[in-house]
């Protein structure tokens, strides 16, 4: 196979961009987002490949993917041609999981990671890297991805990622696309048109194929919130307040955690109406830093302030937070009512009656509200366990505090969810 003899502007720029006589040559990162098969996987690579051999000796880096397995089949079997016709020279040395390469008396190592899940942040830990390419970043959990970068300490090290778009409020796309130009990262976004090796019958075929958030998404490489949300009725137009009127009675609602994130929620009634008026949000895998129980509780007692908090509605199974709130004998306790299902439903019911409205200042749910979507694979009515702390304690405010009013006409319960 012989090298791709066309490229667009875009792609040159994502293979040269780090060249000394390039504008770009600046920049510590490079991000290429947007439509499938617009050809920025290839070249970023083919990129990523020549920068490492030209700029370094001996030093490793590693290629990341959502599995070894998808790593291989998109990127590496199309790139290795590619390499060799250029003359470098690849030993690909399977069972130990990297690739040797070796061009005009220069040696790299190339480790091929698996970013699947939260645990895969323990395989990358201990590697000294001079740079990473992590594709289709957006599928992988922020802890793997803030993992790999932080094995990057050679001088020179550079960061490249590619993604394509998923929901709006995903965290790469708030912290690393959004905060391109402050964290010194050149952006490419791709379309279809970028890839000069798609036909305009190719290019059609793919536009008549798509359509709504799939065909914004896909062809537009838009970040945009696909289908399959579990609130798909929530809209920051419709239930997002810059203030809330004077409320009557208030709650606190928490969903603990260690590891995983502690989301707290403060809610007030007013005429009928909920309101959450402020939260506390903390991932510890995020600032690496896990809390005590008595840290959280003064994140609890910061975020009642003078309130006539009612109950504080905590995670069932957060028993040594149960016992630590009512050791301080300020605030009643309530074990939360924990049914997932019939708890999805009647948040669902409540948003749609205009029940429940949140401050703009609560940004945690609101994030939440984008990122939580039904998981197709589970073969029943289950939403993805990730990104789904916030959406927890609202679920266990509304079951335990406002649900039981149901039964006295405050609303009904309907039936069914919206796919």
């Amino acid at each position: 196979m012989t090298p791709v003899q066309r490229f667009s502007h875009k792609q040159l720029t994502a293979i040269n961009w780090w060249c000394p006589q390039s504008p770009y040559h600046g920049c510590n990162a490079i991000i290429c987002d947007g439509a499938v098969r617009s050809g920025k996987t290839l070249c970023l690579s083919l990129g990523f490949v020549l920068w490492a051999m030209s700029c370094f000796h001996g030093e490793s880096f590693a290629f990341c993917g959502k599995t070894v397995t998808a790593l291989r089949r998109n990127m590496i079997a199309p790139l290795l041609p590619r390499l060799e016709a250029l003359g470098i020279r690849c030993e690909d040395r399977a069972s130990k999981g990297y690739l040797d390469l070796e061009w005009r008396g220069q040696t790299g190592r190339f480790y091929l990671f698996g970013g699947r899940d939260e645990s895969s942040a323990a395989l990358i830990q201990g590697v000294t890297l001079a740079g990473v390419l992590l594709d289709e970043v957006a599928l992988m959990p922020r802890s793997f991805v803030e993992q790999a970068l932080a094995r990057c300490s050679v001088e020179g090290a550079r960061f490249w990622f590619s993604c394509n778009p998923e929901n709006p409020h995903h965290w790469f796309y708030t912290e690393w696309i959004q905060k391109a130009k402050e964290r010194g990262a050149l952006y490419l976004h791709f379309t279809m048109r970028d890839n000069p090796s798609l036909s305009p019958a190719v290019l059609r075929r793919y536009e008549q194929m798509y359509s709504g958030s799939f065909y914004q998404r896909f062809v537009r490489g838009e970040w945009v919130a696909a289908q399959g949300a579990v609130y798909p009725m929530f809209s920051e137009q419709a239930h997002v307040v810059e203030q809330a009127p004077v409320c009557s009675r208030f709650f606190i609602s928490c969903d603990y955690g260690t590891v995983n994130p502690t989301s707290m929620g403060l809610w007030g009634e007013s005429d009928g109406i909920w309101y959450r008026l402020a939260e506390y949000y903390y991932a510890s895998r995020r600032s690496g830093v896990v809390k005590t129980d008595e840290e959280y509780y003064q994140a609890l007692e910061a975020l009642a302030k003078d309130y006539p908090i009612e109950a504080v509605v905590v995670d069932p199974s957060a028993a040594s937070f149960l016992a630590c709130i009512r050791r301080h004998g300020r605030f009643q306790t309530i074990a939360a009512e924990n049914q997932v299902a019939d708890g999805i439903r009647t948040v669902g019911d409540l948003l749609r009656q205009g029940k429940l409205r949140f401050c703009s200042t609560c940004r945690d749910i609101i994030r939440e509200f984008g990122l939580y979507h039904w998981d197709e694979r589970a073969g029943r009515d289950e939403p993805v366990k990730a990104d789904d702390h916030a959406m927890d304690d609202l679920r266990y405010f509304v079951m335990t505090v406002v649900r039981p009013r149901a039964a006295h006409g405050f609303f009904a319960v309907s039936v069914g969810r919206e796919a």
